[in-house]
């Protein structure tokens, strides 16, 4: 069988306003009990393997089975962090052990009057068989970014009534 090579180069924009303080962002983003609660695919995959190692030069690893579906394993770099301004990562997924892509992400945090301006900009190249999901990947981080803004408002309350944060 011959695998047909191609590449496909992908990147996005995404901009979500948070009605919290950039530090509430930053930390859920920075501290592994806090990312645990929203980075993922929830109840639709099965954990493998969790690795959190937020400083520079510091790798996170998510890899998880979807319910009768393949297995995605995502392995992260962290090439600057400044603290509460920006992150930048490189980082790559694979699916079912094959290499589907390698991207640079970039998350900015910026005080707004109304809380937090959270942008997140990506270019990515894909590889192979592969080679049309850009555009999933676009709308997988719009998912996380949804994800991320419900935590912050479970939390924000939980916050306000002195109740635990649950997990959405």
């Amino acid at each position: 069988m011959t695998i047909e090579r191609r590449l496909a180069r992908s990147g996005f924009t995404l901009t979500r306003d948070y009605p919290v303080p950039v530090e509430r962002v930053w930390t859920a983003f920075a501290q592994e009990d806090q990312k645990l609660q929203w980075f993922g695919a929830g109840a639709v995959i099965e954990p493998l393997e969790w690795v959190f190692d937020f400083r520079v030069g510091g790798r996170d690893v998510a890899e998880g089975k979807f319910h009768n579906g393949p297995v995605s394993r995502y392995v992260a770099t962290y090439t600057d962090i400044v603290e509460p301004v920006r992150i930048v990562t490189t980082y790559d997924m694979w699916i079912d052990g094959t290499h589907m892509s390698t991207s640079v992400a970039s998350f900015e945090f910026d005080p707004i009057d109304a809380g937090t301006r959270f942008t997140h900009v990506e270019q990515g190249v894909f590889f192979d068989r592969f080679w049309a999901d850009g555009p999933n990947r676009e709308t997988g981080s719009r998912g996380l970014l949804d994800t991320l803004g419900a935590y912050l408002g479970r939390a924000d309350a939980a916050q306000r009534t002195g109740q635990p944060t649950q997990a959405g």
